[in-house]
């Protein structure tokens, strides 16, 4: 399909530039009216997931995966989950190992590239009810996940699924550690490895001799990080294997049903080769959109309890099916 062009007219004018427009709707959001019930899902290694639903008894679900060291409760999730529960569907947030406020128990943590779990939720919403037709809504790192998911299965998607939308997704993940590392977007690293490096540090201390620790004085880049760490306990051979094995846009080719990707230009942990224009305009099924603002899973409007993230993605999945 070719790009498609955007509708998204600006954030409020205070927030002039992406870095803004990134971290106010991160701090000063809050959305209310949305309640949960949980669930705990033993995956098929004896680990778990939290399931997060709003059930209403609907035909149509929405499953939402969110961010890097992100939960069901941050605001984006939130705003997501209420605005497809007043438009009649069945809502289930689900929060990656160690996401839910509880150390998951295996040696493994999430990543960009695991689809193994989404799999087990998608096909265990299928099992414990009927539904016509689901959604999948990704933001950030659940945008990845997502994207990679749908070409990954490809034909064999569960039929019951009609839509994926991916927002503000690193889809080319080696593109992003490089631009993480420019001193504009320290805020943004440092605040993800504080976070990561007290799950990593959880996990060293229960699985001794599984992760060199020593190794943390070494660490100058994300890369770096990505050697030493996040490639070992989940399972990767270094750093350039996680990166080719994650990122969605390896296989993105695979996508058989209709799919939106909205990253916004100046998203500031977004590189370009995140939003692969020479896919788009030959490929059947994927619908890239690059609004000129919107920051990093961003996109205010103006005395607007959503975001255009969110209407769009509602939009989206609404439209008659091809």
């Amino acid at each position: 399909m070719p790009l498609i062009p955007s509708a998204y007219t600006g954030p409020p004018a205070y927030q002039y530039n992406g870095h803004l427009q990134t971290i106010i709707p991160s701090l000063m959001r809050t959305v209310t009216g949305v309640v949960y019930e949980r669930e705990r899902l033993t995956l098929s290694d004896d680990d778990f997931v939290d399931l997060d639903w709003i059930v209403r008894g609907n035909r149509q679900l929405v499953i939402l995966t969110h961010g890097l060291e992100g939960d069901s409760n941050r605001q984006y999730i939130r705003g997501t989950a209420r605005l497809f529960a007043e438009a009649g569907y069945d809502v289930l947030a689900w929060n990656c190992r160690s996401c839910s406020g509880e150390m998951n128990h295996a040696f493994r943590l999430y990543n960009h590239g695991e689809i193994g779990d989404i799999d087990e939720v998608i096909r265990h919403a299928l099992q414990l009810r009927s539904y016509d037709e689901v959604v999948l809504v990704g933001y950030s790192m659940g945008g990845n996940i997502t994207l990679k998911y749908l070409g990954v299965q490809g034909i064999n998607l569960p039929k019951a699924i009609k839509r994926g939308i991916a927002i503000s997704s690193p889809t080319d993940l080696e593109a992003s550690a490089l631009l993480l590392d420019h001193p504009s977007n320290r805020f943004y690293r440092n605040r993800f490895m504080k976070k990561l490096l007290v799950k990593i540090r959880q996990k060293a201390m229960g699985f001794p001799n599984r992760l060199d620790m020593t190794k943390l004085r070494l660490v100058r880049r994300w890369r770096d990080f990505d050697d030493f760490f996040s490639a070992p306990v989940n399972n990767y051979r270094d750093a350039e294997d996680f990166y080719a094995q994650a990122s969605a846009v390896n296989f993105m080719a695979g996508i058989t049903i209709p799919t939106l990707l909205l990253n916004a230009k100046n998203d500031p942990l977004l590189s370009p080769e995140c939003s692969p224009d020479w896919l788009a305009k030959t490929h059947p099924c994927i619908f890239l959109e690059t609004p000129r603002t919107g920051g990093h899973v961003g996109f205010a409007i103006a005395r607007d309890l959503h975001t255009y993230a969110e209407r769009r993605a509602l939009a989206f999945a609404k439209e008659p099916l091809i």
